[in-house]
């Protein structure tokens, strides 16, 4: 699969980087280096990449959207009830 074609994948359709490898056949660590690589694709493009940020489902912290893989731990319960971030394409307005 070529990274073009994971613009195919996101559009109107959030996932979260596991559920892109599982569909891929791709570890999670590769994935997200092909999706960081369109990020910076996208910047020349009609496109952009929106992360909805991990967040703890005990307290609500929100991570920052720069983290496209599910942290371990809250940083301010401790708690591992963490829901991951989802990753769509979207056209610029």
């Amino acid at each position: 699969m070529f990274r073009k074609d994971l613009i195919k994948l996101l559009q109107c359709n959030p996932l979260s980087l596991k559920d892109i490898a599982l569909l891929l056949e791709m570890t999670p660590r590769d994935v997200e280096d092909d999706i960081r690589h369109l990020i910076k694709s996208l910047r020349h493009s009609e496109y952009h990449l929106h992360v909805t940020p991990a967040h703890c489902r005990k307290c609500g912290f929100t991570f920052h959207k720069e983290k496209l893989h599910k942290p371990g731990k809250c940083p301010i319960c401790h708690e591992s009830w963490i829901r991951e971030p989802l990753l769509e394409i979207e056209k610029r307005n």
